[in-house]
């Protein structure tokens, strides 16, 4: 059983591989050789009377290795949840967090590996981003458009790099200090050319991608914004709206990620970034959690991914059209992916700290 902490996996995953595996494994939907399972989340009261306790989970299976990706959060929502603002969290106190991988062989049922989750998750959301990107851009995009300049945007940069040749990148985010760093960041490390602007609009307008990666609870875009051949990621879907979704020719989302469940007074859709939760509390405790909303983005008729790669759905047809990917869907995939590949590297350049088996396995059948 091996320990694999965020430094080792920062040490042998690049964004390249990132992306491949993630294709290879999606590709194995098709005949039956990879298998997810949607995030279902739990919320519990918390010691804090102004927030709430997450747990959540998501698994995936491919090429012989299962994960179990799993989250242990406190949330507080800063702001009215009628007029917007921002979800934050942590684990014991601000400014840590959980979230772990545990991989298992599908061969023989062998625990293989522990891993934090914080590199992997930012890098598995941005090679989304990659992912649909190589599938639905111009080639020839040489302008990129950020909103958001915190983790997320550093790993969305670097696989939209990855998949198409972009010279100049303009962004925005509220912090005029953190967006000017990121600037200067990205610049520093890719040798283009990165400018901090002062209006979401400014970072938009001219792009040939646009790329929303925040933590916003409300729209980030407005639809007279969008130009033509433009093409757009997001990071979630309280980025946009119904009136920006109109402005899209071609929507594709990387998966459906189906809860076949109705609402109840336990089970509820749509709270915060949960899909769907398992919901405790008194009701005087569960005035604390943000009202549910029904997704602003109803993918119910939109192709996926391996839709469109397998000619069963049309992706980008000219160079006019406007196209959407929604990274959201195939989750368990992508750790089931991309943590067996940081896996395997890890074995192979003798990484990571090995854990007693025993201290997994037992003799008392459960």
């Amino acid at each position: 059983m091996l320990l694999i902490d965020n430094k080792v996996v920062e040490q042998v995953l690049t964004m390249k591989d990132c992306i491949a595996a993630q294709q290879s494994a999606f590709k194995g939907l098709l005949d039956g050789s990879s298998v997810g399972r949607p995030r279902l989340d739990m919320y519990v009261p918390c010691d804090r009377d102004d927030g709430y306790y997450r747990w959540g989970t998501v698994e995936g299976a491919n090429d012989g290795i299962l994960a179990v990706r799993l989250k242990s959060d406190i949330l507080v929502w800063p702001k009215d949840h009628e007029a917007g603002g921002s979800e934050q969290k942590y684990c014991i106190e601000p400014g840590t967090y959980c979230g772990l991988v545990f991989l298992f062989s599908t061969g023989n049922g062998k625990p293989l590996a522990l891993m934090n989750d914080g590199h992997l998750q930012h890098m598995r959301v941005g090679g989304a981003a990659g992912i649909g990107t190589e599938l639905l851009a111009r080639h020839n995009s040489k302008h990129l458009g950020m909103i958001g300049s915190g983790g997320m945007a550093r790993t969305f940069l670097e696989a939209i790099l990855a998949v198409r040749p972009i010279q100049k990148v303009t962004v925005y985010s509220r912090s005029e200090a953190r967006r000017g760093a990121f600037a200067k960041e990205m610049q520093e490390r890719y040798r283009i050319e990165v400018i901090a602007v002062d209006t979401p609009e400014k970072a938009v307008k001219g792009a040939d991608i646009v790329a929303t990666c925040t933590d916003s609870m409300t729209p980030v875009l407005k639809p007279e914004w969008i130009e033509k051949g433009m093409h757009v990621v997001a990071l979630t879907p309280r980025e946009l709206s119904a009136e920006v979704l109109e402005r899209f020719d071609v929507k594709v989302q990387q998966g459906r990620e189906v809860l076949p469940m109705a609402d109840t007074d336990t089970f509820v859709k749509g709270i915060s970034g949960s899909p769907g939760a398992f919901v405790a509390g008194s009701a005087k405790e569960r005035e604390r959690l943000p009202k549910p909303r029904a997704s602003k983005i109803q993918t119910e008729d939109w192709p996926t991914y391996t839709d469109v790669i397998s000619g069963q759905a049309k992706g980008r047809e000219n160079e006019d059209q406007v196209t959407f990917y929604y990274t959201v869907g195939n989750w368990g995939l992508q750790f089931s992916s991309v943590g067996g590949h940081v896996y395997k590297l890890a074995k192979e350049k003798g990484l990571g700290m090995e854990l007693p088996l025993e201290w997994f396995i037992q003799d008392i059948r459960n």
